[in-house]
């Protein structure tokens, strides 16, 4: 089961913590920090059905023209069972994010999930920049 709702996604902060420190792209992000990014985005957690924790997602978004795709993750037990396709599934038909002109992300090794939602590689990449920091958590 997909839930949107910002109060029964905080309560499996710790869960959700636990996951997205130790990944590649947001390694040891204090716990106030990502909270405060889930509450303001738009967020999705996969849960079975005794309402235990698989997964979960953000988009950061203004709801009309642009959105981005953030922390994509699946526990180690529920991997390769089909969640983060069920929680794409559930982030590309999401009623607030249809129209959209543009929908990014950034993955280093998921590409095969994301193209089968129609995202693809920058065609002309000199079009983006950045400031990344992607050691700022790490003490």
């Amino acid at each position: 089961m997909i839930i949107t709702d910002t109060t029964q996604i905080l309560t499996h902060l710790d869960k959700i913590h636990a996951l997205i420190s130790g990944s590649y792209w947001a390694k040891q992000i204090p716990k106030s920090l990502l909270e405060k990014s889930i509450r303001n985005s738009l967020s999705f957690m996969s849960v079975d059905d005794e309402g235990q924790f698989q997964g979960f997602c953000r988009v950061i978004t203004d709801y009309a023209t642009f959105a981005y795709l953030a922390d994509v993750i699946v526990t180690e037990q529920e991997r390769g069972k089909g969640v983060a396709k069920t929680i794409m599934q559930s982030v590309m038909t999401h009623p607030e994010l249809q129209g959209l002109r543009r929908f990014m992300l950034a993955t280093a090794d998921a590409h095969p999930l994301y193209s089968i939602f129609g995202f693809k590689a920058i065609e002309d990449p000199s079009i983006l920049m950045q400031i990344n920091q992607p050691n700022l958590y790490a003490n």
